[in-house]
């Protein structure tokens, strides 16, 4: 069996992306490492060669930035590195750049590869996920966070990225997948309210929507991370490769979880997933078999 890896990043540096966490944290289970770098601002093409690993292959690449609006863009990167992927590869690891694995799911990914691998049914495999906010120590628990998406894909060239790229379409259809016991970790709302401002201010001139344009309008530099509507305190540990960017960490935040700010029909669907585990009546981007 033999699985690739890939993902796209620009403006690294700048925009402060765990993007050599990212792919390390997955560099252990793959046999290649696809990376395509989009012409950047900054020195992230030398920040992704410094982390030295022979598996890794860097593809350069040219954003449209023409395509921001609505994160066609982002598509659009991820089908370009995808052809890039070896021919006899049989299942592609797509990694985003804020996204890390944490290494207790080693095995029960590569499991989960090899259990489907004769299934040729099975088109992907299916994460659950952890979105982190503010800081490392509170993930947002609430409707308004997907908390599963595809994150392996057969190596079929049918198969296509969806919309923003969060996950992927073939033939115009959701791909029949199988959830695995493994978590993503989403880094991509954790950055100091400064840095963080100025990356949505950065984005909200082609792809940020209006509600958020006016939300920035109401601060002076400095996010306030204090509009959610439901988190919740982490008690477990983070990947090894993030403990460094941790300790680094130069800014808290003491966020009131119990705080909670639903409307009463959320208020029972948050219950009810709570309760079961399920949640209902919520959009997928895949077929679970």
């Amino acid at each position: 069996m033999k699985i690739s890896g890939f993902t796209i990043i620009r403006n690294a540096i700048i925009n402060d992306y765990p993007a050599v966490e990212a792919i390390t944290s997955i560099l252990p289970m793959v046999d290649e490492m696809i990376v395509s770098v989009g012409k950047s601002d900054d020195d992230t093409e030398e920040l992704i060669r410094s982390i030295g690993s022979p598996k890794i292959k860097i593809v350069q690449s040219e954003w449209d930035l023409s395509q921001l609006p609505g994160g066609r863009v982002m598509a659009i990167e991820t089908d370009k590195a995808m052809r890039h992927i070896a021919a006899d590869t049989d299942w592609a690891f797509y990694i985003q750049c804020d996204e890390v694995v944490h290494e207790k799911y080693h095995q029960s990914i590569i499991n989960g590869c090899n259990a489907q691998l004769n299934d040729k049914r099975i088109m992907g495999l299916v994460f659950n996920y952890v979105h982190f906010y503010g800081t490392y120590d509170y993930y947002g628990d609430s409707r308004r966070w997907y908390n599963k998406e595809i994150r392996i894909i057969r190596n079929d060239p049918r198969i296509y990225s969806f919309r923003d790229a969060q996950g992927f379409r073939m033939d115009g259809k959701r791909l029949p997948c199988k959830l695995i016991n493994a978590s993503i970790y989403h880094y991509g709302w954790v950055k100091s309210p400064a840095l963080m401002d100025h990356k949505l201010r950065n984005l909200s001139t082609n792809w940020m929507g209006k509600a958020m344009k006016e939300r920035l309008e109401n601060t002076k530099g400095v996010f306030n991370y204090d509009e959610f509507d439901s988190l919740e305190r982490f008690e477990g540990t983070h990947p090894q490769v993030m403990l460094k960017r941790i300790s680094e960490k130069n800014w808290n935040l003491d966020i009131d979880v119990s705080n909670k700010r639903f409307t009463i029909k959320k208020w029972i669907l948050y219950i009810i997933e709570k309760l079961t585990g399920k949640r209902l009546f919520t959009f997928r981007n895949y077929e679970l078999r």
